[in-house]
Order: C-alpha cells, then sequence, then structure tokens
C-alpha cells in the first residue's frame, strides 16, 4: 500500500488544485510538497520516484516561461492562427457591441453568486408607479379589444389622442426633451399591463420605445436632430418606424439590397449634398402612420465625394413622410393582431446628408449603431409583452378551471387539467422573473446582448406554450372568436413575437451560444484579439499568457463537472436558505459541466461549430436554462424569500435543470468526435441522467396556488389588469372567485341533496328554492349559490353572430372584410 502512497497523494493534490482553480504554479508547489511529504512518510523507494520523474518533467518545463512559449506556446499560436474562423466586420462589430453581465459568471463553471445577489432589487419610482395606477390603468379601461381587432383593425382614434397626449410614446426620452425619461422597469411594467388587455395596443406602444429613431437619436443623433425630433416624439406629433427587413435580407440584416448613392441634388428648394435611396421594406410596424421613417440602407459613395471609400457600408437615415419618392404601401394583416404593419418603398428617393442619423460622421456605422440598440430594446418589448400575456393567462386560467364545473367538480381538480395548470404556473413563474432580469440588466447600465436574445427566445416560446395550455383549459370558450374571447388573438399571434426581432429559430440555432461563447468565455476572445497583435514577441507573450490561463480553465471545470457529478451537487459552498441552497449547488454543477462542454466543442470543431447549429442551439440551451434559474432565484430572494412562492420556483427550477441534462445529453449524443464524447459523458454524466421533472405532486400544489386567491397569485399575476371592469372579463372572473370557492361546500350540501332524490325540479334555480324549502339550504346560501351560478354562466358563455353579419363581409370586398372579421 506504501508504494501507491505518492501517487494517490499527487492526485488528490491535483485534483483540489484544479477543483479551487489554483494557478500553475501552486499546483507545481503543492504536489511537490505532497510528493515529498509521501517520501517521507513511506520511503523513497521506487514507486516514489515512478511518480516524482514524470512529475517533475511535466511541471518543470511548464514553469520555465521561455522554454514554454519556445516549444510549447509558439507551435499552438500558429496552428491557432490556421483554425481560427475568420471574423467578417460584422461578426466583429456584434461580438464587441454590448456588455456581459452575470450570463459571464455562468459560462465560468464557477459562478460568484454574491454578484448576483447584491444586484440592487430592481423597484420602480414613485413617478413610475403612479403613471401606471393611473394613465395606464385609464388606457385599459377604454380598450376593447373586439373593437380594435374586428371592427376597426385598427386604435380608435380616442386611445391615438390619449396615447399621444400620456407620452405613452416617449418613455425612454429623456425630460429635458419632453418625454417621461422612465426606467426600463417602468418600461416593462406598462408593456406587461397592456399586452394583458391587448396585444395590439401593447406592440403600439412597444414599437416607438424599442429599436427605432427615438433611441438611435438618443445615442447618435446630432444636438440639432434631438432638439427637432426627440420632444416631437414624445407628445406625439410624430409617429416613428424603422424600416429595417427586405424581401431579400429577412435576419440576414448585413446582405440588405437596399442602397442610396451619395450625390447632390435638390431639398426645399435649395441643391445640397444628399443621398439618392432605393429601397424595398416589409413588415414594418407602424409604417401605415408613421409620420417619420428611419431607413437602414447600404450608402455608395462612386464619385468620392465624401473621401477615399466607394462603400460606405451600412447607414440609417430619417426620412419624413412628405419626403418626395417615398412610398408607404397598403397595410400588412399580422394573424388578425391588426398592429399598423407595413411595406414601405422609394426609388430615387433624395435626402440631404443632414437627414442621416448623427450626421455625415455616422455613414457607414449603422450595423453598429443597430447592433448596440437592438440588444436594449430586444430585451424589454417582446419579453415583457409576452409577460404581460402569461400574467393574464395565469388569472384567467385559474380562476376559469376553478368556477367550470364539469360531473359537480370544478375542472381544475382534474389531474389533466391540473397538469396544464402547474405548466402555466410554472413557466410564468419563470417568464416574469426573466424579463425582470433582463430590464434590471438595462437599468444597471448594460447593453445586454446575450441576455435580451435569451429573454426574446425563452419568453415568447415558453409564452407559446402558456397560451396553448390556456386554450386547452379553456376549451370551446378559447376558440370561439366575439367579444367574450379574452385569449383568442392571443393564440392566433403567439408565431408573431416568435418570428419577429429576429426569428426564433434564428435566435436559439445562431445567437444565444454564438455570442455568449466568444463574449462569456472569459479567455476565447482575450486570446483572439493575442492573434492580432502586431509585435511578435508582445503577440506570443500575450498568447502564452491566455493560453495557459485557459488551459488551466478547462482543466479545473473538468475536475468540478466529474466531482460535482459525482456528488449529484450535494456539496460546495453555495448561498441561499436551507430551501434553496441545493438549488445554488445544482447550478454550480450545470455551469461546470457547460463550461467544459462548450470549451471542447470549440476546441475540437473549431470555426465548423459556426455551422454545428444544432449543438449551438443545445449549448446555448444549457446557458439559457442556468440564465433563467439564477433569475428565478434572484427574485426569490428580492421578494423576501415567500414561503407561499416555493412551489412556482421548485416547478420551474426543476423543469430548467432537466432541460439543461437533455440539451447537454443531445450535445453529446450527436457530438462528430465520438471518443471526445465518450470521455465527455464520463465526465459530465458519471452516473448517466438522473435529473427528472417537476412531479405531480409538485404540479398539484402549483395549480392549487392558481385557482385560489393567494399572495403568491397576487405576486404572479402583478402589472396584469385585473380590474372588474365592463371591458375587463377577467378582471371580472377573477374578482368572482373568492365568492365561487365560497360557495362550493354550499354547493356539495346542495347536490348530495340532489342526488337523494328529494328535489323534485328540474331547472336549476327551481332545484335550489325546493333545497331551501326542504332545508337543505339556508336563505343566505341560496342567494349566494344563485349568484355564483348567474355570474359564471356569464364567464362560460360564447358569443354567437347572425350569419348574415359573416357573410357580408365577403360581399363587400376586400376592405370591408378587413374592417368586419378581421
Amino acid at each position: 500500500m506504501a508504494q501507491w502512497l505518492p501517487l494517490f497523494a499527487a492526485l488528490a493534490v491535483s485534483l483540489a488544485c484544479a477543483y479551487r482553480r489554483a494557478g500553475l504554479r501552486a499546483w507545481t508547489l503543492a504536489t511537490a510538497a505532497a510528493l515529498a511529504a509521501a517520501g517521507l512518510a513511506a520511503g523513497f523507494h521506487a514507486g516514489f520516484w515512478s511518480v516524482a520523474a514524470p512529475f517533475a518533467l511535466i511541471a518543470l518545463p511548464l514553469n520555465l516561461t521561455g522554454f514554454r512559449r519556445a516549444f510549447l506556446s509558439a507551435p499552438l499560436l500558429r496552428v491557432f492562427e490556421r483554425v481560427l474562423p475568420p471574423l467578417s466586420d460584422t461578426e466583429r462589430t456584434a461580438l464587441e457591441a454590448g456588455t456581459i453581465g452575470f450570463e459571464g459568471e455562468l459560462f465560468s463553471g464557477r459562478p460568484d453568486w454574491s454578484k448576483l445577489l447584491a444586484e440592487p432589487k430592481p423597484e420602480l419610482s414613485a413617478e413610475e408607479q403612479a403613471f401606471l395606477d393611473g394613465p395606464v390603468e385609464e388606457l385599459c379601461r377604454m380598450i376593447d379589444d373586439w373593437q380594435i381587432s374586428h371592427e376597426l383593425a385598427d386604435l380608435p382614434p380616442p386611445v391615438w389622442d390619449y396615447l399621444k397626449a400620456h407620452k405613452f410614446f416617449g418613455m425612454i426620452i429623456p425630460k429635458r426633451y419632453g418625454g417621461l425619461e422612465f426606467s426600463a422597469l417602468a418600461h416593462s411594467a406598462v408593456l406587461q399591463k397592456l399586452a394583458s388587455i391587448s396585444a395590439t395596443v401593447a406592440s403600439t406602444v412597444a414599437v416607438p420605445n424599442s429599436l427605432g429613431p427615438a433611441e438611435l437619436l438618443l445615442h447618435y443623433g446630432t444636438d440639432a436632430q434631438k432638439d427637432h425630433y426627440l420632444p416631437r416624439l414624445a407628445d406625439g406629433r410624430e409617429i416613428p418606424c424603422f424600416a429595417l427587413t427586405g424581401p431579400f435580407a429577412g435576419s440576414d440584416a448585413t446582405s440588405i439590397p437596399d442602397y442610396g448613392i451619395v450625390c447632390k441634388g435638390r431639398w426645399k428648394g435649395e441643391e445640397t449634398l444628399g443621398v439618392r435611396l432605393t429601397f424595398d421594406k416589409r413588415y414594418i410596424t407602424l409604417a401605415p402612420v408613421a409620420t417619420v421613417v428611419g431607413l437602414a440602407f447600404r450608402m455608395h459613395d462612386p464619385e468620392r465625394l465624401l473621401g477615399d471609400k466607394a462603400d460606405l457600408g451600412i447607414t440609417l437615415a430619417l426620412l419624413p413622410r412628405e419626403t418626395a419618392g417615398l412610398e408607404i404601401g397598403r397595410r400588412h394583416l399580422p394573424l388578425n393582431v391588426p398592429f399598423q404593419n407595413g411595406p414601405v418603398r422609394g426609388k430615387d428617393v433624395f435626402v440631404p446628408l443632414a437627414q442621416l442619423i448623427g450626421g455625415p460622421a455616422m455613414a457607414g456605422h449603422g450595423w453598429r449603431m443597430l447592433v448596440e440598440c437592438l440588444s436594449v430594446g430586444r430585451a424589454i418589448s417582446l419579453p415583457s409583452n409576452a409577460t404581460g400575456f402569461v400574467r393574464m393567462a395565469a388569472a384567467a386560467t385559474g380562476a376559469y378551471a376553478r368556477i367550470r364545473k364539469q360531473f359537480g367538480l370544478a375542472i381544475g381538480r382534474f389531474e389533466g387539467v391540473e397538469e396544464a395548470l402547474a405548466r402555466i404556473g410554472g413557466w410564468t413563474y419563470a417568464i416574469t422573473a426573466l424579463s425582470r432580469a433582463t430590464a434590471a440588466a438595462v437599468d444597471r447600465g448594460e447593453k445586454p446582448a446575450v441576455t435580451s436574445a435569451i429573454g426574446k427566445y425563452h419568453a415568447t416560446q415558453l409564452g407559446r406554450e402558456v397560451v396553448q395550455d390556456a386554450m386547452d383549459v379553456h376549451g370551446g370558450k378559447g376558440i370561439v372568436l366575439g367579444p367574450k374571447n379574452y385569449l383568442g388573438r392571443s393564440w392566433q399571434g403567439a408565431p408573431i413575437s416568435i418570428t419577429v426581432e429576429g426569428a426564433n429559430i434564428m435566435t436559439r440555432s445562431l445567437m444565444i451560444f454564438g455570442q455568449g461563447a466568444v463574449r462569456c468565455h472569459p479567455y476565447v476572445l482575450k486570446e483572439m484579439e493575442a492573434v492580432r497583435i502586431a509585435d511578435p514577441r508582445e503577440r506570443l507573450a500575450t498568447f502564452d499568457r491566455v493560453l495557459f490561463q485557459h488551459l488551466g480553465f478547462g482543466v479545473a471545470n473538468a475536475v468540478r463537472a466529474l466531482v460535482l457529478g459525482l456528488a449529484h451537487a450535494k456539496i460546495g459552498q453555495a448561498p441561499g436558505d436551507a430551501y434553496t441552497r441545493r438549488y445554488y449547488r445544482k447550478l454550480n454543477r450545470y455551469s461546470a459541466a457547460l463550461a467544459l462542454t462548450a470549451d471542447v466543442a470549440m476546441g475540437v470543431l473549431g470555426g465548423k461549430l459556426k455551422f454545428k447549429e444544432k449543438i449551438s442551439a443545445r449549448l446555448g440551451d444549457v446557458l439559457s436554462y442556468l440564465y433563467i434559474a439564477s433569475a428565478m432565484l434572484k427574485r426569490y430572494e428580492d421578494q423576501g424569500r415567500p414561503e407561499a412562492d416555493r412551489p412556482l420556483l421548485a416547478w420551474a427550477f426543476h423543469e430548467c435543470v432537466w432541460r439543461m441534462q437533455m440539451a447537454l445529453d443531445g450535445v453529446l449524443r450527436n457530438f462528430p468526435v465520438r471518443p471526445v464524447a465518450w470521455l465527455l459523458r464520463a465526465l459530465v454524466f458519471p452516473f448517466g441522467r438522473r435529473e427528472v421533472p417537476a412531479s405531480d405532486r409538485l404540479g398539484r400544489r402549483v395549480a392549487a396556488l392558481l385557482t385560489a386567491p393567494n399572495e403568491a397569485r397576487d405576486r404572479l399575476t402583478t402589472w396584469a389588469y385585473l380590474t372588474p371592469a365592463p371591458n375587463n372579463e377577467v378582471g371580472r372572473m377573477n374578482a368572482l372567485l373568492p365568492e365561487a370557492i365560497a360557495a362550493e361546500p354550499v354547493e356539495r350540501k346542495f347536490l348530495k341533496a340532489l342526488k337523494s332524490g328529494a328535489i323534485r325540479a328540474h331547472e336549476y334555480f327551481e332545484q335550489l328554492a325546493e333545497a331551501e324549502k326542504l332545508g337543505e339550504i339556508g336563505a343566505e346560501e341560496r342567494e349566494l349559490l344563485a349568484r355564483v351560478r348567474r355570474i359564471s354562466a356569464e364567464f362560460i358563455a360564447v358569443d354567437d353572430f347572425d350569419p348574415k353579419e359573416l357573410e357580408a363581409a365577403v360581399q363587400r370586398g376586400p376592405g370591408a372584410a378587413l374592417r368586419s372579421v378581421a
């Protein structure tokens, strides 16, 4: 046994150093000391030297900097230069734009949870809360979504006027320009509340406050442009749109065929230097009503009027609606959710250089401008709209499942419905935490390129799952369109949010991991930058330093993944309370597994990984669910660790971890280099896949929270419009829920009497009267059951139409059809 002691000592110390991420010299000294101690204890026999000699042969060259650089780093640098995938200017701009927040910690394999928990709690200011309780509440009272979506295919004039008068289009504009200057959290809260009552109104408000002229002008506009346009955008005198997407350049915005030629022309009666534009854009939200159009195009200067370059690159301009040659086409109708949307075209449209956003100095910088601003807008608009809907869906479906009866029992008590309610509640908890986290990142001054993509993809994707479950629970109530239907338009419109601002397939397959792998990784970007250093000595020295930090990082993550996998994430330091500490440890494990797997994938596949979109997508899923789970834990901490929320947190957390596991398993099953995949599986899943989805018992607890008034349900539905107003069936149904629950024990007494045969009447209200006469229920109990029955019937009812109402739209032609049955 003594002969093995040096080997065990060296391995134990090496593993401990790797787990703790000790540096090269610390590992060398600690292992040498362990070997010396083992030699003293067991004698310097042959077993000692069989370990010490190889250790010395490995450690000594690694610690001799000059030798290491010449014989190890220099050859590796040459290999790295060959295999490093070339980055286009647009890719480099995308990577350099934006900032990295806590997602970088998740990619590190060893998250510093103190950084997450030290972030300030997101809260609305008194002014922002007053706006939410005042103008936003009043706007919600004005909204008749059936009128908007079916009768007008537009907002009615009073709603347009109210939006302008109360500066809903100026939430991101500073007060010095007449805007509201709200935080990102307040911006998100307003959109959530509007989305809970009308997707059309929410979209109309979202666009001017997202990627568009206002945000671009704030960051890049000239003083003259800001002074002219921002006050007019803030109070609604100007309605903006931004024209980026065209028939032949959707997600690939850098390939836009729209162009502008620098030349001289006439503007307002005077000859001036400008750009003659030719463009064809579609899917442009607010275009049909816009008074100023932001335009992205490729700018050319063949006569070199501005300098030496002929192709200046993507540039942005502002076109007033009255610009000669600008054509705003007829409207698109996106899946019967009739927010204003349509094409924008122009041929040889002349505008002066002063109309370029930022002036001539910003010509050719449009791609960088778009990427930097898009990360902020994408972090707020669609995640907030999805969050508003799922909050409403949770309130509506929970109440409906308690009020609606089948076989004498609330349908929410059936296990199949419970399963759907659990998904609605759990994913609503996750989505609301995610949108809160991305808004908070913007408020901290971040430009969250990676997490905005996570927020956009997962809020809309999971939101689609929620609306599907809500439709299933509501059944016929959900599919029959009419004024009483509060789900149908959201079901119809779910693919819209999936499609816009970067299609979800592209966002998952290319963006999340594509940006995250380089931006979040602590060393890859530094290695890429080292290769570009001009001085050979400095290039080698920098590459050597970063390379060995990277190698140590990889070894550490391999050890951490294995150790935490063997322990099933039950060891290690972690914050939280006795309930959530296990959750932090679980995330530690999968953070290490992600860092290891991503490192190996990048190292083995190199530039080919860019084209392995399924592998990239699955690795992006792991990063995404790590971030979502972290956001949920932060929310739980910020809200004072409410015990009532634990079923929601637990259900969503287990689902996130299970999906992480399955995503990693998908990477390993499909990794093209099989021996590498086998080694990774041994490190990541030493005992196989042991994670499981949330249990039925936990799902039952979540369903119970949704179907009864309680503090957890109130927190889940915060910022949804739940006022029991005439235009808000969900609010009225939500208000009835306590009475419906109070009536249940009385109803059980009544049903017992009914089954006994003592009651002879057939009609429900006559049966109640007979039950009271027989003494089975009291007068107040009879009134309670009658009142709940009458009001419940209103919520269960669906709309119907005279056939001529539906036929008339066809007879009147396409234009009238839009007004009648949109």
